[in-house]
């Protein structure tokens, strides 16, 4: 399945109607396309899904950088866009992607790997790949 852009004045349309909160962000939920795996939960404001719905490829905003984080631009655990769907509020996107890789900082597949359980947090997967691998520090 191939990602076709909307054209620029239609991304414009739909970026008016998204519900951005007070630091002009909008929560931004990854999904795996064909398995449904919840990969991670970001933030994006309207430069960067404007970015990701004119590319493709999925850039979010990072807050602790303050600045536009393209996936994948350090580690090359590209995510692509397959659909972006809005919430019934439009102040929360679906980005239902193509992950190349792990998603999680961590090496892992996805960030959720702390599980809720009886005995307290429990970590249920492993990292695929050494973070000094992935951001080739060390």
């Amino acid at each position: 399945m191939s990602y076709t852009p909307p054209a620029p004045a239609t991304r414009a349309a739909m970026l008016e109607r998204v519900k951005f909160n007070a630091d002009g962000l909008i929560t931004a939920i990854a999904q795996q396309h064909d398995s449904g795996e919840v990969l991670m939960l970001a933030w994006m404001n309207a430069e960067a899904l404007d970015e990701t719905l004119r590319t493709g490829r999925v850039c979010y905003f990072s807050r602790s950088r303050n600045g536009l984080w393209r996936k994948g631009e350090t580690s090359g655990q590209v995510q692509t866009l397959v659909d972006a769907r809005l919430d019934c509020d439009r102040d929360a996107v679906l980005l239902l992607v193509d992950q190349k890789g792990v998603a999680c900082h961590t090496g892992r597949r996805s960030c959720f790997y702390n599980a809720l359980r009886p005995e307290g947090i429990v970590e249920i997967t492993q990292p695929e790949v050494a973070a000094e691998t992935l951001y080739g520090k060390g």
